[in-house]
Order: C-alpha cells, then sequence, then structure tokens
C-alpha cells in the first residue's frame, strides 16, 4: 500500500463524511419545514406549543429518515455480496471453460505428434 493509495481512501472517506452531512442537513431542513407546515395547520397552539410540536416532528423525521437510511444501506451490503458471489463463480466458470478450451487442442496435438512417429 502507497501514500497514494492512502491518500485516495482518506479523500473518499472525507467526501462520503461531507455527503453525510449534507445528507443530515437537508433532511433536517425537510422535516422543519414539514413540521411548520403541520403546526401551521394548527392555529390553535400556542407558540411553545408549536415550538415543542415542531421539535418533536422534526426529532421524529430524522428517526424515520435514519432508519430509511440504515435499511438502504443493509440492503445494498446484501445486494454487494450476492453480486461479489456470482461475480466470483462466473469467473471460476470462466477459467474453468479456459482452460478446458486450451487443453482440448493441447492434448489433441500431442496424440497426433505421438500417433505420427
Amino acid at each position: 500500500m502507497t501514500a497514494t493509495d492512502d491518500g485516495e481512501r482518506g479523500a473518499r472517506a472525507l467526501v462520503r463524511e461531507i455527503e453525510g452531512h449534507l445528507l443530515l442537513a437537508a433532511a433536517r431542513e425537510e422535516g422543519r419545514t414539514a413540521a411548520a407546515r403541520l403546526a401551521g395547520r394548527l392555529g390553535w397552539l400556542t407558540d411553545t406549543q408549536r415550538e415543542d410540536l415542531e421539535r418533536q416532528f422534526e426529532a421524529e423525521y430524522l428517526g424515520l429518515a435514519r432508519a430509511c437510511w440504515q435499511r438502504t444501506a443493509e440492503r445494498a451490503e446484501e445486494l454487494r455480496h450476492a453480486y461479489e458471489s456470482r461475480y466470483r463463480a462466473l469467473r471460476q466458470r470462466l477459467l474453468a471453460c479456459f482452460l478446458l478450451a486450451c487443453a482440448v487442442p493441447s492434448a489433441t496435438l500431442l496424440l497426433a505428434l505421438s500417433t505420427a512417429r
């Protein structure tokens, strides 16, 4: 492993971290917007009740978003494992076919040479 590999890995980790922060910020904003929309429909709430409702709604929204992201990440991991195992099996079959394709002509050539003498 070279310093370049470490640098690339670090850069990818940094990009993933930044993407995570941006995703979280966007989800928070969506939660706040939805909470304000809901609280706006309930005109009878006091300011304290409205703030409390918005805070709780935003927290619930973020919790649901995180659960959704977690399920998506788990499914992506399952699919990655499935595709990797299929790819390995395909590579093994391809290698077996290649070796067989090389062995048959070689055996035929050797047989022809041995009978020609």
